[in-house]
């Protein structure tokens, strides 16, 4: 209500004052202890008979005579509406939902898409939804309304999914090249896992490659196996480190040469690059104690 005060122009003046709250449970206490009765006497059961005898008997026999109080200025503050004010866009719930990169937003447990042409992006803005008792909601922006449609909410592919991505676009990128070796050094994948993969396509399909348990076949280019380990090691050992206070403590502590960008190589391939990863992974492994 105050929203829609606020869009009328029209200021709220709050009874602060010990005063006016008695005024105003006075007030209610008249219309449940007094109105409800008087209905229950009458027998009115309608809402217009309701109406009517508020108007006709309630409001000219009992209010007006016991409890209003008349203004000292007895001008009207009403002000006619302005025929630029539309009532029914004002007169609703709105609430508002962030926009995300791809025009889309959620709003009741459902995910919506902007149809709406746009010239520029309206992303990371807020969009307004309008509802009412009578319809669904309308969606709007600046004051324009946006036609949306539902959609489907993707879903994050999972690490295991995101490996065999991996494996198809490595053998897409040596079919694109026709040459095995120059997609082995662009990928940092050996010749040999290249050519068991084709075969397994070629045995079973990409249902071979889901069956193929995971091992690294290191390029002649990457951390070998020790040093990686080390890393792996000290990484869940210390998980609150980043790549490059790894890189430092591991030359250190240890004399292992590798950048932090080696670091964080050998982190996007065991899934550990955030804290959070670490933690996880640090609490799979089973305890020697």
């Amino acid at each position: 209500m105050k929203r829609a005060c606020e869009e009328l122009g029209i200021e709220i003046i709050f009874a602060n004052s010990a005063q006016g709250k008695g005024r105003i449970e006075r007030s209610f206490d008249t219309f449940q202890d007094r109105l409800v009765p008087e209905l229950r006497l009458k027998r009115i059961k309608r809402m217009s008979t309701a109406n009517q005898y508020l108007q006709e008997c309630f409001i000219p026999d009992f209010w007006q005579t016991n409890i209003e109080v008349m203004p000292r200025n007895g001008d009207s503050e009403y002000t006619p509406l302005p025929k630029h004010i539309d009532l029914d866009s004002i007169f609703v719930v709105k609430e508002y939902r962030k926009i995300r990169n791809d025009h889309t937003f959620s709003y009741g447990n459902k995910f919506y898409l902007i149809d709406s042409p746009l010239r520029d992006s309206i992303a990371k803005q807020k969009i307004e939804i309008r509802t009412n008792h009578e319809s669904g909601f309308t969606a709007f922006f600046a004051g324009r309304e946006l036609s949306v449609s539902e959609v489907r909410e993707p879903t994050k592919p999972s690490m295991f999914d995101m490996e065999i991505q991996k494996k198809l676009d490595v053998l897409e990128l040596a079919e694109q090249l026709s040459n095995v070796s120059e997609a082995a050094k662009i990928s940092g994948v050996s010749r040999d896992t290249i050519y068991r993969h084709r075969r397994l396509i070629k045995e079973g399909g990409i249902a071979a490659l889901k069956r193929q348990e995971t091992t690294y076949h290191y390029h002649k280019n990457r951390t070998d196996q020790d040093t990686a380990n080390t890393v792996i090691e000290f990484s869940l050992d210390n998980p609150h480190l980043g790549q490059v206070q790894v890189s430092n403590q591991l030359w250190k502590q240890y004399e292992i040469e590798i950048s932090a960008t080696g670091v964080r190589n050998i982190w996007l391939r065991e899934n550990m690059q955030t804290v959070g990863l670490r933690l996880q992974k640090k609490a799979a492994i089973p305890s020697t104690a």
